[in-house]
């Protein structure tokens, strides 16, 4: 999905994008700021939760999104294979007001898995989604889009390891593995427990879903979102979500 048109007065720059209360660099990041991060950002459950951890975090701006929304005593650690786009996550956390609660991990998801004594009650990734050798014309961001770095079933299984017994694990995918994901992940025990079609316009079918898993059973919540109405302005629900991010008028 390509890069947010933020409403009138956000800052956006070549080198990164400024909300409300920080600053995301991305010129060292293959995957910049873009609407399925702000999303997953913006509309992850967080009641309750203690620990958050975010899978291939990039920029760190999931993160810092989660920081801004979670109080004080949460904790965040941010998880990102790419050298650059993990030294450059830390420089925006390092120069965010939440320093001191999210660490950034230059580390393989996997490696993280298996030697993490940690459990946590909410895991975010927004992650690769394009099978091998679909080209975008940047071998970085093939790289970082592809799911030979991060299959979906290695990645459920790094947040089973990971998540506590009535955890979140929250995705976002484009609407067709979105649902691959959802048969994956009930074939191998978890249960959908939120659901959030994001379309680009009213009355125009979803090309994202943003999911939420769980080891625990319960009711799955479904909503849907359009991001624009027909006349191509931002719906009501939309700016209700971001405001707290983006610069209003």
């Amino acid at each position: 999905m390509p890069q947010p048109q933020p409403p009138a007065r956000t800052m956006l720059r070549k080198d990164g994008f400024t909300f409300k209360q920080f600053f995301v660099a991305h010129d060292r990041c293959a995957m910049k700021v873009g609407t399925d991060g702000v999303l997953l950002g913006a509309w992850a459950p967080i009641a309750g939760v203690r620990r958050i951890l975010d899978i291939g975090s990039g920029s760190g701006l999931i993160a810092l999104m989660l920081a801004q929304r979670t109080p004080d005593a949460v904790t965040i650690d941010a998880v990102e294979l790419e050298g650059s786009a993990a030294a450059q996550a830390q420089e925006n956390v390092l120069a965010s007001p939440w320093a001191g609660r999210i660490r950034v991990h230059h580390q393989d998801i996997v490696s993280w898995s298996e030697q993490s004594e940690k459990r946590y009650s909410l895991i975010v990734s927004n992650p690769p989604f394009f099978t091998p050798g679909t080209a975008s014309g940047s071998p970085e961001r093939d790289t970082a889009r592809s799911t030979s770095t991060l299959d979906h079933p290695t990645l459920l299984r790094c947040a089973a390891q990971l998540l506590e017994e009535d955890g979140l694990f929250c995705v976002v995918l484009p609407a067709e593995a979105g649902e691959a994901l959802i048969t994956l992940a009930r074939a191998e025990g978890w249960h959908l427990r939120y659901r959030y079609d994001v379309a680009p316009y009213a009355q125009r079918p979803p090309n994202r879903l943003v999911l939420g898993l769980s080891p625990a059973a319960g009711e799955t919540v479904q909503e849907r979102l359009a991001i624009r109405d027909e006349d191509k302005s931002y719906s009501a629900d939309w700016l209700s979500l971001v405001k707290e991010f983006y610069l209003f008028r």
